[in-house]
């Protein structure tokens, strides 16, 4: 009996607010702090909180960069700085199965972070996005994550992509250390 009164005294207590702190470098340089919506998107959190402690987000690029769109990076697998091959920058995930959607009513505005998947929009794995300006629709097709709380200006320095769809042409700007912050 006791241990079901803790389990439920667990339950009852409110989730610990969880963020993400990004160290960038290249043409921008500084630090952007995110808050992480675990109570709207779970799975979601769960997954960028658990690469960011292994370490799995040091080093990777923003490989897509739409100017007035958005800033995408994340690609755990072929997405490091030192990994080789910068063409293939937005084709991986991690280790970890994808995600199932986690689609909510809020909306894709300036500074909101949302995760990229494919055209299954029960693909998301590590790769994520934060937005330029606006994006309504977005909204209700991409499972939002969590939101720019500082650092906007940083956001806003990282080096545009000149490529084919947004891709950055040359030295991208890059994620040098992420940590989980609470």
């Amino acid at each position: 009996m006791r241990n079901l009164a803790f389990v439920f005294s667990l339950l009852a207590s409110p989730a610990l607010a969880t963020g993400l702190q990004i160290e960038v470098a290249g043409e921008a340089n500084g630090t952007v702090t995110i808050d992480l919506f675990e109570d709207v998107a779970p799975q979601h959190v769960e997954r960028i909180t658990t690469l960011a402690e292994e370490g799995a987000y040091d080093g990777v690029v923003f490989h897509r960069v739409i100017d007035g769109f958005m800033a995408q990076t994340g690609d755990v697998e072929f997405g490091k700085l030192d990994g080789g091959d910068m063409g293939m920058a937005g084709r991986g995930g991690s280790d970890l199965p994808d995600l199932p959607a986690e689609f909510s009513d809020l909306s894709f505005d300036r500074g909101v972070v949302g995760m990229a998947r494919s055209q299954n929009p029960n693909s998301a794995n590590s790769q994520f996005f934060i937005m330029f300006q606006e994006g309504a629709f977005l909204n209700g097709q991409y499972t939002i994550v969590g939101e720019v709380t500082e650092g906007m200006d940083v956001v806003d320095a990282i080096k545009r992509g000149e490529g084919r769809n947004g891709a950055v042409v040359g030295q991208p700007d890059v994620m040098a250390d992420v940590t989980v912050i609470e």
